[in-house]
């Protein structure tokens, strides 16, 4: 039986057959199995030595016997074939696609540029938010290096047209709903002291966080993702976005994580125990 399918069957049978035995049983031909597998590795290690010093075209052909190359390869006396570079940077987004998807968000290859660098494209809200360096850096680039080795750079391409994103860094999502009327939107006792309370201003979806008599209020989105404040952890007057760890100081706003990046914060007025907060143009 000389078939590498046959013999992967073969073991494959056996293992079976041994999966059903009790644990005592199991140890005992687990036991046997590393022995001998250790004394192949051993043996095989000082062939390829000899192989080396003597002979490298002898030792390359034996390599293309496909049982020989999987039996070394078994022991990691062999490396694994190399996928193409294209491939692998696919494998690589392929990783970090679902949580940018998760935010609205994409991430694309735009071109290989030899020896060592690629260019993306961050698509969606990826592409016009405030972290997107951070997102690039921590999230696709590392991915990209860790899978390949050989880039160094990765760059984002912008298509887009440049937008201000100074003080907050959004796009406002609130459309022509905005107004600058000071209006209600909960009273002192509604706002849970040192935690935050989600509210809906026209169409708007806010935020109020309170400490002692003191309300601020910030739009209901992190502004490094876009998702929901109020899914967010407080403690000690910070919340902490549950997806990438990003911290903001609830008093002020202050992202502690990446400081260009603050929370959108709205003017509040507290009249009696009513909270009013006003949506400016």
């Amino acid at each position: 039986m000389t078939n590498l399918e046959e013999l992967v069957q073969e073991i494959n049978r056996f293992e079976a057959i041994i999966s059903q035995w009790d644990e005592s049983q199991r140890c005992v031909a687990v036991g046997l199995k590393r022995a001998i597998e250790a004394l192949h590795k051993a043996a095989l290690t000082s062939l390829i030595k000899s192989l080396k010093q003597e002979s490298m075209s002898a030792l390359r052909h034996a390599v293309t016997d496909e049982v020989v190359y999987a039996v070394l390869l078994y022991h990691e006396l062999v490396k694994p074939p190399k996928l193409p570079l294209a491939q692998r940077i696919q494998t690589a987004l392929g990783e970090v696609r679902p949580g940018l998807k998760s935010h609205n968000g994409d991430v694309e290859l735009v071109a290989i540029k030899p020896p060592d660098t690629v260019e993306v494209r961050l698509i969606g809200t990826c592409s016009s938010c405030p972290a997107s360096t951070l997102t690039l850096s921590q999230g696709v680039e590392q991915t990209i290096k860790n899978h390949c080795p050989e880039i160094t750079k990765v760059v984002a391409v912008n298509n887009n047209p440049t937008i201000n994103n100074a003080n907050s860094g959004l796009i406002s999502p609130f459309s022509s709903k905005i107004t600058s009327a000071w209006i209600k939107v909960a009273t002192i006792d509604q706002v849970p002291e040192f935690s935050v309370l989600a509210v809906q201003l026209a169409g708007n979806s806010l935020i109020l966080y309170r400490q002692g008599v003191t309300v601020k209020c910030y739009r209901n989105a992190y502004t490094h993702l876009g998702s929901p404040l109020e899914e967010g952890k407080v403690e000690n007057g910070i919340i902490t976005c549950p997806s990438h760890g990003f911290q903001y100081k609830l008093e002020t706003g202050e992202c502690l994580t990446a400081p260009d990046i603050s929370l959108q914060s709205y003017p509040v007025n507290i009249k009696d125990d009513k909270v009013f907060v006003k949506l400016q143009k």
